[in-house]
């Protein structure tokens, strides 16, 4: 017995005399789509329980924690200043504390007041920031800070108290405080995102694709693989068809509660992320978690429930008819696919608002109308498959060929759910890259001198201060004084002669317009440019308490971590950084919201890959009738030729168009960057998914010819 090659009539219809396809295998597919489906969407539904209760729990926290701010002196407990440092580039919040009276309960977190001179961190803010020094930068490391008193067990956070006691003159920056208990913006609630765009982020890049899977799974044929419905009353399929679903529905949604229970028992850090969930909030938040696994349990079965009541509906009276040729794909669709490519691609040499018009225009043409071309490159990879197979006498390649011709289904649906999945993606990572000119010149900075030159700068810094700052300097470091007058332009960099002629330049007596000096002034310039005058300083140094600062030339590479030493011991909230640091910063926190893309994003698209490969091996069943051939080598090559190389194909495809896509955005844009890791993945785990598929597809249909 050998293949059968007709494609005129549907492959998944048999003729009258021909039986039912044996239950087994394909039973089986569906109840392990169902069974992923129901998982995929309680586990979308316990993500969203984890966000409210998260969100509930960190604006609990923070309020609790918050100073409770008084101008009356008599009734503060405390004095509090707040202070942002960075570790990398990655900020921190610093809370100066100085207790007032005796007995006063310090802050959430805290099992007592900082002595003079200590700090207390929170732990991840000590662990990440051992190498730089973290532990003694702000003084002696007195422990950590207790979870209630951090909004997230990642948060990073500090607590000091200086050696001496606060300096309250003119213009002090301390405040009174008569307590905690205030919402106040500080630590992580000076960059969270509201809870709002969270779960908008997890719905649409990971609850869509829940969905999709779960109508894909819903859509797997029932009828003639193991579940036959009875003529009768609507109901009674009703019923059956719940009871056919309820296990693997059940199953699933058991499942989902395996990450939960990690969740609740244990701090857990979601990759790639970093950001730890506290599970004390997780395990208060039992009664929503519970009510969220019924209702996506309740959604699951009934999308299935209902979806094979009705295909057994339209089913009921059928007779198996030759089915005519696929319809050609419309000449317009194609036409309209081009005009979508060209208006991205010319939307670059646009300005003002036309330009992202155009491009999103044309993005959304060309997701709408690319499924047609995927139609059209289907049938040409088809009938390229089928030609093959005739001219080398293998029968599963040339009737994989034809099916693949007649019925590209699986293909399409894959390539459209991978491009636009990928492309929302990597949209969304190209503009959290997008973090402008002045982010990008303070890279090429760091990149050329590394920490070599540090500005220091406080409101705070007398020449007193600067002298000793500058005698607690290890050995081979040099402090200049850096101001600019206002409203003019020239700065005046004053130093001793030995600082100055370090960078190569004069030393004048009177302020003169420096010219020359080595790659470290040169960046000196560019930031405090556009041209810099130079006078040896006779007298000390001294800062301008507004327009200010201090340069320093480290004398060794890991010299940072001394210089922020001793700029702490005597100030606090001072500011040591290197050139442009404050745009790194921000432009990393901003970067850093693509490890959510990445997240959420990341499981979405394995659940497109699964929901792929789930429809292309229903296709297979669909069109697989009963005991096609006895040569079980014949049945694995349908099944490769048929499942694997389509949906391998599909894979690249959707990757290429959408590196292509982004690319172009980034030229719209002119800044940012997608993932390319990601695409490599996605390409990785669409060629798994596509052996997997067509293995166990020709496994299952190898028994069926057993």
């Amino acid at each position: 017995m050998s293949i059968d090659t007709d494609t005129r009539r549907t492959p998944g219809e048999e003729a009258p005399a021909t039986p039912a396809a044996p239950e087994g295998p394909w039973r089986r597919l569906r109840f392990w789509a169902l069974c992923a489906a129901a998982a995929a969407v309680a586990v979308v539904a316990l993500g969203a329980v984890a966000a409210v209760a998260t969100h509930d729990g960190r604006e609990a926290r923070n309020e609790a924690r918050g100073p409770v701010i008084t101008e009356r002196p008599q009734e503060a407990v405390a004095l509090w200043r707040e202070a942002v440092d960075a570790v990398g580039d990655v900020p921190h919040t610093v809370i100066y504390l100085h207790p007032l009276k005796p007995g006063a309960q310090p802050p959430p977190g805290l099992p007592r007041w900082p002595a003079p001179g200590e700090a207390v961190l929170s732990p991840e803010l000590a662990e990440q920031g051992r190498q730089d020094g973290i532990t003694d930068r702000y003084g002696r490391f007195a422990g950590t800070i207790d979870g209630s008193g951090l909004m997230a067990p990642s948060e990073r956070f500090a607590y000091v108290r200086t050696a001496q006691a606060p300096d309250l003159g003119d213009g002090q920056p301390w405040m009174y405080v008569r307590g905690f208990g205030e919402t106040y913006p500080m630590g992580e609630a000076l960059y969270a995102r509201p809870l709002s765009r969270v779960l908008l982020g997890l719905g649409v890049l990971t609850g869509v694709p829940a969905l999709v899977l779960l109508v894909v799974a819903a859509r797997v044929r029932t009828r003639g693989d193991g579940l036959r419905f009875p003529e009768g009353p609507w109901h009674r399929r009703v019923l059956l068809a719940v009871r056919e679903a309820a296990l693997p529905v059940a199953a699933g949604t058991a499942l989902a509660l395996l990450p939960w229970l990690a969740a609740v028992s244990t701090d857990i850090a979601l990759p790639p992320t970093g950001y730890a969930l506290n599970s004390a909030d997780l395990g208060g938040a039992w009664p929503l978690a519970g009510l969220a696994l019924l209702l996506s349990f309740a959604l699951t079965l009934a999308v299935a429930a209902v979806a094979a009541v009705a295909r057994s509906l339209r089913a009921d009276g059928e007779e198996p008819v030759a089915a005519p040729l696929p319809a050609p794909v419309p000449r317009w669709r194609l036409i309209g696919c081009g005009a979508g490519v060209a208006a991205i691609a010319v939307s670059q040499y646009l300005t003002g608002d036309a330009a992202p018009a155009v491009f999103l225009g044309g993005t959304v043409v060309m997701w709408v109308m690319l499924p047609s071309v995927v139609v059209l490159a289907a049938r040409k990879l088809g009938d390229a498959l089928a030609a093959r197979g005739s001219g080398a006498g293998r029968a599963g390649q040339r009737t994989a060929g034809r099916w693949t011709a007649a019925h590209p289904g699986p293909a399409v649906r894959l390539t459209t759910f991978l491009v636009v999945g990928l492309g929302l993606i990597s949209l969304l990572q190209v503009l959290n890259g997008d973090t402008g000119d002045k982010a990008a010149a303070a890279r090429s900075t760091e990149a050329r001198i590394g920490q070599s030159v540090l500005s220091v700068q406080s409101r705070e810094m007398t020449p007193a201060i600067i002298a000793s700052f500058t005698r607690s300097l290890p050995a081979g470091s040099h402090v200049l004084a850096l101001n600019t007058a206002a409203g003019q332009q020239e700065s005046l960099l004053q130093g001793s002669c030995a600082a100055l002629r370090s960078l190569r330049l004069d030393c004048p007596a009177t302020p003169r317009t420096a010219t020359g000096g080595d790659r470290r002034f040169w960046e000196i310039r560019n930031w405090y440019g556009p041209t810099i005058s130079v006078q040896a300083a006779a007298n000390g140094l001294r800062t301008d308490k507004l327009r200010g600062s201090l340069i320093v030339l480290t004398g060794s590479p890991g010299g940072r971590a001394e210089v922020e030493r001793a700029a702490y011991a005597l100030l606090p909230a001072v500011n040591v950084e290197t050139f442009g640091e404050t745009w790194l910063v921000g432009a990393a926190t901003k970067e850093r919201q693509n490890n959510w893309v990445l997240l959420f994003g990341s499981l979405g698209l394995a659940l497109l890959l699964l929901a792929g490969g789930v429809s292309a091996a229903a296709e297979f069943a669909r069109h697989y009738r009963g005991r096609l051939t006895d040569r079980h080598k014949d049945t694995h090559s349908l099944a490769f030729w048929y499942l694997t190389v389509p949906l391998v194909a599909a894979t690249v495809l959707a990757v290429a168009v959408t590196a292509w896509h982004a690319v172009f955005f980034i030229a719209l844009l002119q800044g940012g960057g997608f993932s390319s890791t990601a695409l490599a993945a996605t390409v990785g785990g669409g060629a798994l998914v596509a052996w997997m598929v067509g293995h166990l597809s020709g496994r299952a249909a190898t028994r069926l010819t057993s």
